[in-house]
């Protein structure tokens, strides 16, 4: 599924999407102005007809460090823009400072230079670079025509057109790090820390390393090197080996270098004959450091143990100074490092004040944590407590929490989670919010355009945090789907962003989960907010994407409240739920015939089209419940589609006037 946008005459943004299942759907995308399309279908093929020089989209991405193989470069950057002219292509540059390879790409008139440069050939569908020297630098430059086509510069692809001018051929890759300090002896394996690797600037360099100790001080090289020239005063032979083989330099005492011309090779330097120098051996300089260093270290562990049990043991006397309920992360300090449960002796001194909502297996209360500082007596914060009956929820909740990497400005943050075994209760404490969730926060406020942009990227956020594979540091991470998204189940911060709360159904997608172990998950969430293949019971138990799919479904109806009480676009109405119309509770066999069989979704009013962001979002929305869970968005679509709006300006003025909601009742469009 692709995110590929376009613009009509009057700038109003689309998404082009051609679904062929069975060579019989097509979807035809028509902007305000243009003319009239035909579809047609003969022969099993399909032919769709599209107004004349629509815009490129393009990888649109400021210069950063990049990432190569022997036969292309990227950026490691996702960020598409519409290209301003009908006439634009794709562009890339390449280009190489102390090692490091730097790509930037961008939309390019080619009847205009690009660094200087005339562009000769931009026709092709890959981004072959070439090699110019310009500005005093030596740049590599390409060009290209197709769906964001510069998301790859190739270095040199047989499958692409080639030009006349000769592509830059790149012949090494190498660990290239410079000077730096590591842990690594001159016994074993040595892997630099740095994980740095650059494409080498000539055809004759190979990969090199070398270690040695200076001032006691242990220090690893890693780059490329022209072989013809002497490497630390010493002439690299091995320079050919498939393996970075360290030899000591006979010159000077602690010192190795190795060489080898293979792939990355360098990252691992190789020590077969440990030697310890003379001096060392003599006057046993290494024995006496750890002589000394050993009862320091130990020492100074047992200080940092001591100082950290009395810590936790006085654990509100670690919170300096008093924070809200968006600044709650001080907390952590008293809790412990697998943020799953209390581990004090002695339980939170936590006095609950009010009941602030209700749920199926729990109730949350708003509640004072006490602390012994001078003039900050207590801190607010939000207690979730369930019945002995609803441990298994509690339990649920309790181990999504304590994954560190869930750990998210949009997802509720969690402080701890106690056994209250006097009470026959269990609680997880987390950070509180006044303003409360966003269902009631909507039926109580009508939002401007700038409000309805925050609150939908920071929901969209939360989702794709759930959803991704991966931390915003690239670490390894379990994907974790919500299974009950609402809108009762998104909290409202102080500044207007959300937070997802309430993991109790949620699942964490392990890729050694079965299709058996998946089944038993069962039909699961809030009928109103049900995708059509929750509802028909009919996911796709093989694909652990279908997951995600129908969480972006219920991501969409709560998108479609926030628009409905939007002042900016118009048509403002008394706040009511997604198929407020169907009754307070719908149960899922009336939600089957609505959804299912007649194929309904919450109108979008004509007014929300007429201006261009609030198209846009309208059409991502409708992308977002397709009936087809595989042609719905990804929740980090729907965030680089707000990343777009934001960016792009697309602001509404506000009404002057206030808008009286319409108590009429809602209407109900049919989907195709």
């Amino acid at each position: 599924m692709s995110c590929r946008l376009s613009v009509d005459p009057k700038h109003s943004y689309k998404h082009e999407d051609l679904d062929q299942t069975d060579g019989t759907r097509i979807r035809c995308v028509m902007g305000f102005g243009s003319l009239l399309l035909g579809c047609f279908l003969a022969s099993g093929a399909s032919l769709v007809l599209h107004t004349a020089n629509p815009h490129s989209v393009c990888r649109s991405c400021d210069p950063r460090a990049g990432s190569c193989s022997r036969q292309n470069c990227t950026s490691n950057c996702n960020v598409s823009k519409i290209c301003p002219n009908p006439e634009d292509v794709c562009a890339g540059v390449w280009w190489r400072d102390d090692g490091v390879v730097t790509i930037e790409t961008m939309c390019h008139d080619p009847t205009r230079p690009l660094h200087g440069v005339m562009l000769e050939d931009f026709s092709s569908s890959g981004c072959l670079l070439t090699s110019t020297f310009t500005a005093g630098r030596d740049l590599r430059l390409c060009a290209c025509t197709g769906h964001a086509c510069n998301d790859r510069v190739l270095l040199d692809n047989q499958t692409t057109p080639r030009i006349e001018k000769r592509p830059y051929q790149l012949p090494q890759l190498c660990r290239f790090c410079d000077i730096e300090s590591t842990t690594c002896n001159d016994t074993g394996i040595c892997e630099p820390s740095c994980t740095i690797s650059a494409v080498c600037e000539s055809p004759r360099e190979v990969c090199a390393g070398s270690w040695r100790r200076m001032n006691g001080v242990s220090v690893v090289e890693t780059v490329c090197y022209d072989p013809e020239v002497q490497f630390h005063g010493q002439h690299l032979l091995d320079y050919n080996s498939s393996i970075c083989l360290m030899r000591p330099v006979k010159t000077s005492e602690d010192f190795y270098i190795c060489s080898c011309n293979t792939e990355d090779c360098n990252a691992k330097m190789i020590f077969t004959d440990p030697v310890v120098s003379a001096e060392e051996e003599k006057n046993g300089i290494e024995p006496m450091l750890l002589l000394i260093l050993v009862p320091l270290v130990i020492c100074a562990l047992v200080m940092v143990s001591f100082f950290y049990c009395y810590h936790v043991s006085r654990h509100l006397k670690a919170i300096k100074r008093k924070t809200t309920g968006t600044d709650i992360e001080t907390y952590t300090a008293i809790i412990s490092d697998d943020n799953s449960l209390n581990h004090n002796t002695e339980l939170l001194p936590i006095q609950l004040v009010v009941t602030v909502g209700k749920g199926r297996f729990s109730e949350v209360y708003r509640a004072k944590l006490k602390q012994n500082i001078s003039g900050e007596p207590f801190q607010t914060v939000a207690v979730k407590i369930f019945p002995c009956e609803e441990y298994a929820s509690w339990k649920t909740e309790r181990e999504i929490f304590s994954d560190t990497d869930l750990r998210h400005e949009n997802i509720l943050h969690f402080l701890t989670a106690e056994e209250r075994k006097a009470e026959r209760q269990y609680w997880l404490i987390t950070a509180y919010h006044e303003r409360g969730n966003l269902q009631d926060f909507l039926s109580r406020h009508v939002v401007s355009w700038e409000e309805l942009c925050r609150l939908g990227a920071s929901l969209a956020r939360g989702v794709a945090h759930l959803h991704s594979d991966q931390t915003a540091c690239r670490r390894p991470k379990v994907p974790i789907v919500h299974r009950d998204l609402k809108s009762s189940n998104v909290l409202v911060r102080t500044d207007l962003t959300c937070c997802l709360c309430d993991f109790g159904l949620s699942l964490r997608l392990d890729n050694s989960m079965s299709p058996e172990e998946l089944a038993n998950s069962g039909q699961v969430g809030t009928a109103r907010y049900m995708a059509p293949e929750v509802l028909e019971s009919r996911m796709d138990l093989e694909n652990i994407e279908s997951f995600k799919q129908a969480d972006v479904y219920s991501m969409a109806l709560i998108l479609w409240e926030i628009m409905s009480r939007c002042s900016g676009i118009g048509d403002v109405r008394e706040y009511k739920p997604p198929f407020g119309t169907f009754g307070e509770h719908p149960c899922v066999d009336s939600m089957k015939d609505h959804v299912i069989r007649d194929r309904l979704r919450p109108e979008i009013p004509a007014t929300w089209n007429s201006h261009t962001g609030a198209g846009f979002l309208s059409s991502t929305i409708e992308e977002c419940w397709d009936h087809d869970p595989e042609s719905r968005l990804t929740a980090q679509c729907v965030v680089e589609r707000f990343d777009d709006i934001i960016s792009s300006a697309v602001l509404l003025p506000d009404s002057s006037e206030q808008k009286s909601p319409d108590s009429s009742e809602e209407r109900i469009s049919v989907i195709p």
